[in-house]
């Protein structure tokens, strides 16, 4: 049996209500993204956007604040009804739906923007993720944008997690959730052509050592002082930088792409 069809995603949505892990990391990770988004979204009103999973909103700030700004219907999909009860507390106007990316309840040309921030790269096969990617150009409008971020198997820390056995980082409180196959900058820009998208922009993004700054996030978190909290996130930042020059994709977690789909 697949090692994601075995993980237990509502498990871990409801272990992490009893005792949320990572509030401070995913401040950072939140501005990064959001700051990503304001970059990428379009310059004009937005009538409906689709986001892929909901898990950033659920147990952090998350991205729904910028979408909502921008757009007049927010959309969100999610495995877990938990995570989805968690992210609509927060955000109140968000329309959250339980299903698979790969089968999505939606018609054609349904959506103006997607944005699927690491939620593609959790299976263990290419042919699902590739699915998924055809599937999420279904909904999408012709001429409307993607905005996809995956684990980025260029980073060296990336390939080696990838190479070692989830089950013994997952049991050692490495890697909490299952993470999958993904694609590099440039395999990822072919594949998108290939399912009817055209690459517009390519990034990488989250440059700070995530092995060394996430448990120091956890310590800080167990305290009640403000001053380390800002001193570790402005830390965070001071990375960022990283991702203009041509080495950008060896220090970079994730790559980061803005594609549209092709008017037929």
């Amino acid at each position: 049996m697949k090692q994601e069809a075995t993980f237990d995603w509502q498990l871990l949505a409801e272990q992490w209500c009893e005792d949320h892990p990572h509030r401070l990391w995913r401040q950072h990770s939140d501005y990064v993204n959001c700051a990503l988004l304001e970059r990428w979204l379009p310059n004009r009103p937005i009538e409906s956007v689709l986001k892929t999973d909901l898990f950033d909103e659920a147990f952090g700030g998350g991205l729904c604040g910028v979408l909502e700004e921008r757009a007049s219907k927010v959309y969100g999909i999610e495995l877990s009804q938990t995570v989805i009860s968690r992210a609509q507390a927060q955000y109140p106007r968000l329309r959250g739906v339980a299903t698979d990316i790969r089968s999505l309840p939606f018609g054609a040309d349904r959506f103006d923007v997607v944005v699927s921030n690491s939620t593609l790269d959790h299976f263990p096969e290419f042919s699902d993720l590739v699915a998924s990617l055809r599937e999420l150009v279904r909904v999408l409008r012709p001429g409307g944008s993607l905005l996809l971020t995956l684990d980025n198997p260029v980073n060296p820390a990336v390939a080696l997690r990838n190479r070692l056995p989830f089950r013994w980082l997952n049991r050692i409180g490495l890697v909490p959730y299952y993470v999958g196959v993904t694609f590099g900058p440039q395999k990822l820009r072919a594949i998108l052509k290939d399912v009817g998208l055209q690459p517009i922009q390519c990034a990488a993004v989250l440059h700070c050592p995530r092995v060394l700054v996430i448990p120091l996030a956890s310590l800080i978190d167990r305290t009640s002082f403000a001053a380390p909290r800002r001193l570790y996130l402005k830390f965070l930042r001071s990375f960022e930088p990283l991702g203009r020059p041509p080495s950008r994709y060896i220090t970079g977690h994730f790559v980061a792409v803005l594609a549209k789909k092709q008017c037929v």
